[in-house]
């Protein structure tokens, strides 16, 4: 897939973000590999967030008069904004002020239980609602956000719920267990004694689920290894870096009360929450970009999503797994950028 052939010009927006009160001083960390970019913490709601930017050489900025804007990087599940190690240098060459976060429950980020959520449960709502505020009270005004998987669907809630804050997303994958098998966009409404069983069948069996001997054991032994190898279609067991990235964060003692509270968060939304209701209502503009050797969420997702929204653009890379843009990264920005750009010039109605 061939790169855009001339870039557009920058916009004047400045490219550092202003001081906002529940920061951290951040720390400088390289600009490749997963501790990429400047990290900094931001409490939200009385939970601490791990979040970084990169910012376009200083030498890019002078010469084209400013920048093109904010993009915010979501991670998968499981991940860390560390899983963008090979997109955020990219991203910033182009001229947009890179940031990142790791969602309540992942990466650095705080991993609380359902006694220690500000707001609601810890499912994609409350997540659109983090990034929401990451952008009004961090990056200071609007962004694309660009969401791998489970951030995908982060970025479309937030597009969904807050447009005022999103210029477009796009979506590298997007999961829903809703898409899975079913032809109508609505499922029929069901009884509420059916939906109360419902509750009570979920939260049994997550309680019951031995989360506290199976989650040290996966984030221990060569298993893990096995499980992100499946997300990818090329070799990756023996990336030392891309293991540490998913271990670390299942190896703390706060992990299974998280994982067990999403758990059944997510499986208890409301359907104005999941995909199939989501893209009707949603006005931004969104690209999908799939690989077609996802093993994990096959690319008849992606299409099952394109007849929910004929208009959305899907774009296939041929060979590549659940995790493209980190296996198969020069593609996926062949794929992505000229469409940033393309959005860059594009004014988008209601922002703040």
């Amino acid at each position: 897939m061939a790169q855009a052939a001339a870039a557009p010009p920058l916009s004047s927006r400045p490219a550092e973000a202003l001081p906002h009160s529940g920061l951290a001083p951040r720390s400088a960390s390289p600009g490749t590999g997963t501790d990429w970019g400047e990290h900094g913490t931001w409490v939200w709601r009385g939970l601490a967030v791990h979040w970084r930017q990169l910012d376009p050489p200083a030498a890019l900025i002078q010469h084209q008069g400013g920048v093109r804007g904010a993009v915010l990087l979501l991670h998968g599940f499981g991940a860390a904004s560390g899983h963008w190690r090979r997109n955020a240098a990219a991203l910033a060459a182009e001229g947009w002020v890179v940031y990142a976060l790791d969602l309540i429950g992942f990466g650095a980020s705080e991993q609380p239980g359902p006694g220690l959520l500000p707001a609601g449960r810890l499912d994609n709502r409350l997540w659109a609602r983090q990034v929401q505020a990451f952008l009004q009270e961090v990056v200071g005004g609007p962004a694309v956000l660009v969401g791998h998987s489970l951030g995908a669907l982060v970025a479309t809630s937030c597009a969904t719920f807050f447009p005022r804050w999103v210029r477009g997303v796009v979506a590298a994958t997007l999961p829903d267990p809703a898409l899975m098998g079913r032809s109508r966009p609505r499922p029929p409404r069901r009884r509420p004694w059916r939906r109360r069983l419902k509750r009570r069948v979920v939260v049994l069996l997550c309680r019951l689920l031995p989360l506290e001997l199976l989650v040290p054991l996966l984030a221990h032994s060569p298993l893990l290894a096995l499980g992100i190898q499946l997300s990818y279609a090329i070799p990756v067991i023996g990336d030392q870096e891309l293991r540490r990235l998913f271990a670390t964060p299942a190896r703390r003692p706060s992990a299974v009360r998280s994982l067990r509270t999403m758990s059944i968060a997510m499986a208890l939304r409301p359907h104005g929450a999941t995909a199939p209701s989501m893209l009707p209502r949603l006005r931004r503009p969104l690209l999908l970009v799939w690989g077609t050797r996802d093993q994990l969420v096959p690319i008849q997702v992606g299409e099952a999503l394109q007849r929910l929204r004929p208009d959305l653009p899907l774009l296939s890379l041929e060979g590549c797994g659940h995790c493209l843009h980190d296996e198969a990264p020069e593609p996926f920005h062949a794929a992505v950028i000229p469409w940033l750009h393309q959005l860059s010039l594009s004014p988008v109605a209601g922002e703040p």
